[in-house]
């Protein structure tokens, strides 16, 4: 017989970066305990009130921040932004956006607009070899 196997658990750091929340803004039990894989997808099928919370008005990580502000994680840090930011901070810089968030935005279009592209035309040497 095979001795039964303990569940696999997830660091807290990994659960907090995978449910996209800022790990020092939540409970000190959700900080200092692992999350088995059965305890992190009920977290994410029926989230508690304080991770809703998190999620909804933060703060928020630096990959969500870059995310909500269009741009890359490296531009967060060009701008000088190495803080968490709460979703009304967020707001505040989309609706009167710096000179560095406009262009690091312009930036971020360059690059999706490149890698489209580059998609479209491997897609085509594709079509074309068979």
């Amino acid at each position: 017989m095979t001795p039964a196997k303990s569940p696999q658990t997830l660091k807290p750091a990994t659960a907090a970066k995978k449910l996209g929340i800022y790990l020092p803004a939540t409970p000190r039990d959700f900080q200092e305990t692992g999350l088995t894989r059965a305890e992190f997808d009920e977290l994410q099928r029926t989230p508690p009130e304080w991770l809703a919370e998190l999620r909804r008005t933060g703060p928020h990580p630096r990959p969500v921040v870059a995310q909500k502000l269009g741009i890359s994680i490296s531009g967060l840090a060009r701008g000088g932004l190495t803080e968490p930011l709460t979703s009304e901070q967020i707001t505040a810089l989309l609706q009167d956006p710096p000179a560095w968030l406009v262009g690091e935005r312009a930036t971020q279009a360059a690059v999706r607009s490149e890698a489209a592209r580059i998609r479209e035309r491997d897609a085509a040497r594709r079509a074309s070899d068979t």
